[in-house]
């Protein structure tokens, strides 16, 4: 099955190394009549925020895994086409292995409340089954997380030599400082794997915020055609975007609130296009698989009782 979303996948991948552009971030904070400003930075201080940058980031995926969210997502055509044709709001939460999307709208109205109610109870049976470390699905699910681990990681690993960073300048944003950054692909990169070879197809610009050490946004562009299994089974055309925006949402936790796909591509002879906006708000704290099954067994029980939806 071949992976339709990958090439926009490609962008979140940079959230994990932007770094190395991060070590302008200190000018961006320092004072004009600072001469120190205009040194440049030396090699412990590249490493230092280096060091910084990568760690959050790490941190921030390790708690988007226990943390469960509203997500909004309006589907267009086109990039150009301003009418939506779906408009569905989901509770995503996190079960272990990757998530369960509970839908609570449709339109602007809520699902029925015996719907949501199946929903919930959907969940909780998932959640019950990743705690059960003998179940052979369960099992698989694990291989299958491990797996797409171990790939993200791979292709962490290659992004410092697939792309050439540079410097755009500063910018202030929600009185907070951030540092813009291009990265190019690099000419000389040889890729590993047929995913690493996505890089070659990607050009990108990132905010970072200087003081927190996070990325505050990211906007990605196909700037050639990708061709999948050698273009036989389809391509994802130039001129394709991704948007990607994240915010503080616990002390020191920085996670998405914004992803825009506009892709347009070829599945074997049939067009395609991803036209999504998706909004994401209202995170809470739920916690790994066993203490997510608890609250939706009570949330299950307190619904039982008086009969309402949620």
């Amino acid at each position: 099955m071949v992976d339709w979303r990958a090439p926009l996948q490609l962008a979140l991948l940079l959230l994990s190394f932007v770094s190395p552009g991060c070590v302008y971030a200190a000018h961006c904070a320092s004072s004009p009549n600072d001469d120190h400003a205009a040194l440049p930075p030396s090699p412990a201080e590249i490493r230092a925020l280096v060091l910084r940058v990568v760690a959050n980031q790490r941190l921030n995926d390790a708690a988007l895994e226990q943390y469960e969210r509203i997500e909004r997502r309006q589907v267009r055509k086109s990039e150009q086409d301003t009418t939506i044709v779906e408009d569905k709001t989901f509770r995503v939460v996190p079960t272990g292995t990757g998530t369960i999307r509970v839908q609570i709208e449709e339109d602007g109205r809520p699902v029925d409340a015996e719907v949501y109610r199946r929903q919930l109870r959907d969940l909780e049976q998932a959640l019950a089954s990743a705690l059960n470390s003998g179940d052979p699905g369960q099992k698989r699910a694990v291989e299958k997380g491990a797996k797409r681990s171990r790939e993200r990681a791979e292709l962490v690993d290659a992004i410092p030599n697939a792309f050439l960073f540079s410097r755009l300048g500063c910018e202030t944003r929600n009185g907070r400082a951030l540092a813009k950054l291009a990265l190019e692909p690099n000419p000389t990169f040889k890729p590993a794997s047929r995913s690493a070879s996505l890089f070659a197809h990607v050009r990108a610009t990132v905010w970072v915020d200087e003081a927190a050490g996070q990325l505050v946004r990211l906007e990605a562009e196909m700037i050639r055609d990708f061709p999948v299994g050698g273009g036989v089974l389809g391509k994802v055309y130039r001129g394709g975007r991704f948007v990607l925006e994240q915010a503080e949402v616990a002390p020191g936790v920085w996670l998405p609130t914004r992803y825009q796909y506009d892709f347009d591509g070829r599945k074997f002879l049939f067009g395609f296009g991803v036209h999504e906006l998706t909004e994401v708000s209202r995170y809470r704290h739920i916690g790994p698989p066993k203490q997510a099954l608890e609250t939706i067994r009570r949330e299950l029980n307190d619904s039982r009782a008086t009969g309402s939806s949620r």
